[in-house]
């Protein structure tokens, strides 16, 4: 059975542990920290060569192995320790639907001025195919939930 390491945080960090709840948590990661991300969000799981072999002008081998690391202090990671093999396996904390909830959150506020009709027009515009009549009835009920809600 794999072991999972609990990620240790360094001094004068906060404990990773109730990261997952703030939405906050990817704001303060770095260009390269993000893209790890997306490449384990991707996967699902990865070991350090993974992760290298999957990002654009990849930096050395020990630097990705030093982000995970800063990663799990952040609270964004954990990893197993294969059996046999003694490889890490890293996989998100964070569920891949509430970490994409996030990221879009913050486009909307940065980009649309927190404006979801705004991020949605832009949305439309940059489809390279017209929606299916499926689809186009998804967003009405959407639409109209929303308005039921209050929002």
């Amino acid at each position: 059975m794999a072991k999972t390491q609990e990620p240790s945080n360094a001094p004068g960090e906060p404990s990773p542990r109730g990261s997952d709840e703030r939405p906050e948590a990817q704001v303060h990661l770095s260009r390269r920290e993000r893209q790890i991300m997306d490449v384990i969000y991707r996967l699902g799981r990865a070991s350090s060569a993974d992760v290298t072999a999957s990002l654009p002008d990849p930096p050395s081998y020990s630097a990705v192995r030093a982000l995970l690391r800063i990663l799990e202090g952040k609270g964004h990671l954990r990893h197993t320790e294969e059996p046999g093999t003694g490889k890490y396996v890293y996989f998100p904390i964070r569920p891949r639907d509430h970490a994409g909830k996030s990221a879009l959150q913050r486009v909307v506020q940065t980009f649309f001025d927190n404006s979801a009709e705004k991020a949605v027009a832009a949305l439309l515009d940059l489809a390279d195919r017209d929606l299916s009549e499926p689809e186009l009835e998804r967003l009405a009920k959407l639409i109209e939930q929303a308005r039921n809600d209050g929002r």
